[in-house]
């Protein structure tokens, strides 16, 4: 399937998942530090932009990635629940037609990072799991926890890298390769120490 493909399922998947929380678990803090699951939704309207919004937002903040997520979050995030998944749903894809790979990856560890609190897990496509670890969102800086280690999926035919061994599911790895430190407790291998001082 394309990354176009993938992208738009794991929307969907998202958007079923949206329609049935409470507004009680709208406000339940997510793996994202500081967001709300309302504020990683509000960050993921970003995708409703325009190129020329987004670059209007990115000089507000000078060009730090951080201050234009924040920024756009908090423009989104107080809106009523219904509201946000409206335009999740409807209004998305302006910015992702031109990089499908790379909200491919956000979307799902964001997805993630909302299920996790909520105790509401999934099992995600291996197709798309794979896509994630072969290319994760390097805005989160991956490189700096992946270099000379190697990482072995357990539950999917993947794997990558050279050094010391870090296995485990997919999803933990994606996750652990962009700091959630959650998962590293579901991780194993000798490159679990190094691992887990990187993301410390």
């Amino acid at each position: 399937m394309s990354y176009r493909g993938m992208l738009a399922d794991e929307r969907r998947e998202l958007v079923e998942l949206l329609r049935g929380l409470t507004e009680q678990e709208w406000e339940t803090p997510s793996l994202c530090a500081g967001w709300r699951v309302r504020d990683v939704v509000g960050h993921l309207l970003t995708d409703t932009l325009g190129p020329l919004d987004y670059a209007a937002a990115a000089a507000r903040n000078r060009g730090s990635v951080d201050r234009i997520n924040n920024a756009l979050a908090a423009s989104f995030a107080d809106l009523p629940t219904a509201q946000l998944v409206h335009k999740f749903e409807h209004e998305s894809g302006k910015l992702s037609k031109f990089s499908p790979r790379l909200m491919l990856s956000d979307l799902m560890v964001h997805q993630q990072d909302i299920r996790r609190p909520l105790r509401r897990p999934r099992t995600i496509p291996a197709d798309r799991l794979i896509a994630v670890l072969s290319y994760p969102d390097p805005f989160a800086s991956p490189g700096k926890r992946t270099r000379g280690l190697r990482f072995v999926a357990t539950d999917i035919k993947w794997s990558w890298g050279d050094g010391p061994e870090v296995r485990g599911p997919g999803e933990a790895i994606a996750l652990a390769v962009v700091g959630r430190t959650v998962v590293l407790d579901e991780l194993t291998g000798g490159g679990v120490p190094e691992l887990r001082r990187r993301c410390g």
